[in-house]
């Protein structure tokens, strides 16, 4: 029986691994001549273990439909006034047609968490009439039990991705005042019930602006720490988004400066060389175009936030929610409303200048890096 990471985190940061002690040690104030010196050295190993590539991915929203309060969230329960929508299996092709017409074969498929709307197959049935022909799907929804996220795995889903979002325990419940979510060990050991589920791929993070940057970056690297031991046949990534403006107006509680995530970004690369590294469109463009060679390896473009934001579709099932009860919207005109999205983006560039931009940089940015096929390749050439 191995131990609970809720043993590790508590322990922090009095008692630290060595590779810990010295990721912490990078985390210390650093003068601009020492930040510079660790993003040479983090570029380096990033061209050395990923070459001079950049994968690309999007989120594709299916629901903003959830009954968690989360203070910071625009699809938190409590913002009632919002519009909300689920969309079809078929809106759903439509946007993921979308995307593919724009050169995307990464998808993540997001949704909020509501058993009521997203439940009794559904996402089975997104990710099946995906499948052949978006050879990378992965999920970022409400945590599962292992059973469940094998289903998900047998329908063609390949990467998991759940973010603690602050590992701060007693923000954490300040936080998350009602739902599942509020349950932080249920949600800490997420990552271990998916790779239990088959999931080959594991993407985690922390939202940047609630906790102390230097102790949430240090709790969530202790985390990764523990899952490469425990979960040693998975890929994993991982992420450090920033707030973002959204609905209910919720404020940064801590600051998280460029120079900061710099630094975060670094420390990572310079600790875990091999670990992916994903920068969202959360993140202005001037700042992206920054950091792309020093570390990232993953990056979302054109992205947008709300369910049907592609395409437009799901504008004609637009309602609200009020204590868990849909309420229909009274005198809408159909077509000029849109659900809400999560948050803002900041990076607006269509994935072709984002595109031309890693050129720009030197980098390749990677459409497809995946199919089914590699492992019927492999079970061929292994079978006896």
């Amino acid at each position: 029986m191995h131990t609970a990471f809720s043993a590790i985190l508590d322990a922090l940061p009095e008692r630290k691994s060595p590779l810990m002690e010295r990721f912490w040690s990078l985390l210390e104030p650093k003068g601009p001549a020492q930040l510079e010196t660790m993003a040479r050295e983090s570029q380096q190993l990033t061209r050395r273990n990923f070459g001079k590539t950049m994968r690309m991915f999007a989120p594709l929203y299916v629901s903003n439909e959830c009954i968690n309060n989360c203070s910071y969230c625009g699809f938190s329960r409590d913002n009632t006034a919002i519009l909300r929508v689920t969309l079809t299996i078929e809106q759903v092709i439509k946007e993921a047609q979308h995307l593919a017409g724009q050169g995307f074969r990464n998808i993540l498929l997001v949704a909020g968490e509501h058993p009521r709307f997203v439940s009794d197959g559904y996402l089975e049935e997104c990710i099946s009439a995906l499948r052949e022909w978006v050879p990378t799907i992965g999920i970022e929804v409400g945590p599962m039990e292992a059973p469940e996220y094998s289903q998900m795995v047998e329908a063609g889903c390949e990467g998991l991705v759940v973010y603690q979002e602050t590992y701060d325990r007693v923000l954490y419940d300040k936080m998350h005042t009602a739902g599942p979510k509020k349950d932080f060990d249920w949600r800490l050991a997420c990552p271990e019930r998916g790779y239990a589920g088959g999931f080959r791929r594991i993407g985690i993070g922390a939202l940047f602006g609630l906790s102390d940057w230097r102790m949430e970056a240090l709790r969530l690297a202790a985390h990764l720490e523990f899952l490469y031991k425990q979960c040693w046949k998975a890929q994993f990534t991982v992420a450090f988004p920033r707030l973002r403006p959204a609905a209910g107006g919720f404020k940064p509680l801590t600051d998280f400066h460029d120079a900061s995530l710099v630094q975060t970004l670094c420390a990572f690369r310079l600790c875990f060389p091999e670990v992916g590294i994903v920068l969202s469109t959360r993140e202005p463009a001037a700042l992206r175009d920054a950091l792309a060679p020093l570390g990232v390896t993953a990056m979302s473009a054109g992205s947008h936030t709300e369910p049907g934001g592609y395409t437009g579709v799901g504008t004609d099932d637009l309602h609200q929610t009020v204590k868990g009860r849909r309420v229909e919207l009274q005198d809408a005109e159909p077509g000029r409303q849109k659900a809400e999205g999560q948050f803002g983006i900041a990076d607006e560039r269509t994935p072709t200048e984002v595109s031309a931009m890693l050129r720009a940089r030197g980098l390749d940015p990677v459409w497809k890096d995946w199919d089914p096929a590699i492992l019927q390749s492999t079970l061929t050439l292994t079978a006896p």
